[in-house]
């Protein structure tokens, strides 16, 4: 069936980091992998013909080395069982048309994602007059515009399992955007956070860059809600997670992350939350 693009998978966007083209195994079935500024997750014991799920779908014009990787992991002509969004910014769906046209599969999203990704509604445009550094100026250019992929898009069950990936839920997490989820597998600890939080701090170019290590809140430029946003790092952290892969920088592990986490959920309005900007303030 036919698929409408738009800007946020066809406005290629010229930021990267030091990360971008790496792969981080954590434990044995989940495996972060950097497009430029942005991870994508695979899930799944990595071996020629083996079952598998992509969590997010990377930047504007990515397709390609998701395709290449995704190979090279799970081996040629092997498509994921299904894909997850914890959202759907640019940066979470840039490649998703691009691996739909070679892969036949359902798109998972939470109810509230659906018409980002179904054409029938654009975010916010991001704001580049909120506090924060050199990214936070350049977000103007970063796209806002909803896509339609159609039938392929589908609501996560209503009982907040998981589609093919056994022992996880799905966490409703919203504040960076409306219908934002984060994955959570109990037996071992392992949380997806998507932009819930990160690990970088991600409004400043050279942070970005560098991929310095810094559990922060969700990048500021494009963060509507901060109460709700509050209200999901408290959650996410009272689960004492063991080990957590975010949509930006590097993954963490272990002691280091629940006490950072703990922190940033105790401080988040310093922490997290910008002195100004049209969202804090109340504007649209």
């Amino acid at each position: 069936m036919d698929m409408e693009r738009s800007s946020s998978t066809e406005r290629f966007q010229p930021v990267t980091s030091v990360n971008s083209g790496d792969g981080v195994p954590v434990g044995e079935d989940l495996y972060s992998y950097t497009i430029q500024v942005v991870n994508i997750i695979f899930y799944g014991k990595p071996g020629i013909g083996n079952d598998w799920v992509l969590i997010d779908a990377g930047m504007p014009k990515s397709g390609g080395k998701i395709l290449e990787a995704a190979a090279e992991r799970f081996g040629e002509n092997n498509p994921p069982k299904a894909i997850i969004l914890t959202h759907a910014h640019f940066d979470h769906i840039g490649g998703l048309i691009d691996l739909l046209e070679h892969w036949d599969v359902p798109v998972f999203a939470h109810p509230l994602e659906l018409p980002y990704i179904t054409g029938k509604r654009d975010y916010p445009d991001p704001d580049m007059t909120v506090e924060g550094g050199m990214v936070a100026k350049m977000s103007k250019m970063f796209p806002n515009e909803s896509i339609d992929i159609g039938e392929r898009a589908r609501e996560l069950p209503s009982d907040d399992t998981v589609p093919h990936m056994t022992g996880w839920r799905w966490i409703h997490t919203p504040g960076h955007t409306e219908g934002h989820v984060s994955l959570f597998r109990e037996s071992d600890g392992s949380l997806i956070a998507g932009d819930a939080f990160v690990t970088v701090k991600q409004d400043s170019l050279y942070k970005v860059m560098t991929q310095e290590l810094e559990v922060s809140g969700p990048p500021v430029y494009l963060t509507p809600d901060w109460e709700s946003a509050e209200q999901s790092v408290k959650a996410l952290a009272q689960l004492q997670p063991g080990a957590a892969i975010t949509g930006h920088g590097v993954p963490v592990t272990g002691e280091y992350l629940q006490k950072e986490l703990a922190v940033l959920a105790e401080r988040f309005k310093e922490k997290a939350v910008p002195d100004h900007g049209k969202f804090v303030d109340g504007e649209k």
